[in-house]
């Protein structure tokens, strides 16, 4: 007698986990090295990389060219320093600024130069006597020049940027740029000069210069006046 013989039940196949792409595989390693090798650098985990990945300078810039030249008729008489702390906040309506918002603190420094525009004096503006012992001369008043800024005294003491300010600056063509900051400086130092008594000392500058040029070609008497 014989006893039947089973047979095996059907198993259903393991389901096996869906593949990814070979391109896939790779950017996803060239995003995981990326990502290690840049918090490497902000950390300061990995020094050696700062050195592995240093920049170089190369000034390939042309040679500078001539477009005018311009002939100065004017006396720079004097001269001010000035120095200004920027604190410079922007923020983003509804957004906190831990997400959304910068606030830079910035020690601006330049210089004002005041002068006297000698090509603006008349004929009229000018009077010397006979014997040529006495000259009278009226100028206008000094005026204060554009300032100008001392990158090399000018520095950002600290930057506050929000989440989404520091990964704008990952995809920006100048990032963390000073040009607000630098503005502001220029404008402050600005009112500055308008504020202080620099274009009154020009003007007393002027007269002592044009006194002893004149006394020195043999005037004995010199006045010097300004107006418009």
């Amino acid at each position: 007698m014989t006893t039947p013989t089973k047979t095996p039940s059907k198993s259903r196949p393991a389901r096996l986990p869906a593949r990814l792409p070979g391109w896939a595989k790779v950017l996803t390693a060239v995003v995981v090295v990326l990502v290690v090798m840049f918090a490497g650098i902000r950390l300061s985990l990995l020094p050696g990389l700062r050195d592995f990945f240093g920049t170089e300078t190369h000034d390939r810039s042309g040679p500078a060219l001539l477009k005018s030249i311009q002939d100065m008729s004017r006396y720079d008489a004097a001269s001010g320093n000035f120095q200004v702390v920027v604190d410079l906040e922007k923020d983003a309506k509804y957004l906190p600024d831990a997400l959304r918002g910068t606030r830079t603190l910035y020690v601006g420094a330049g210089t004002v130069d005041a002068y006297v525009d000698l090509g603006k004096v008349g004929k009229g503006d000018v009077k010397v006597n006979e014997d040529r012992t006495t000259a009278t001369l009226h100028l206008p008043h000094a005026r204060l020049g554009t300032p100008a800024l001392d990158p090399d005294r000018s520095y950002a003491v600290s930057k506050q940027r929000g989440l989404f300010d520091r990964i704008g600056d990952l995809f920006s063509d100048n990032p963390n740029g000073e040009q607000a900051v630098q503005k502001l400086a220029v404008r402050h130092i600005g009112d500055a000069a308008k504020d202080s008594e620099l274009t009154a000392r020009a003007e007393t500058n002027t007269t002592d210069m044009l006194e002893g040029l004149l006394h020195s070609l043999g005037f004995t008497k010199v006045t010097v006046s300004y107006g418009t």
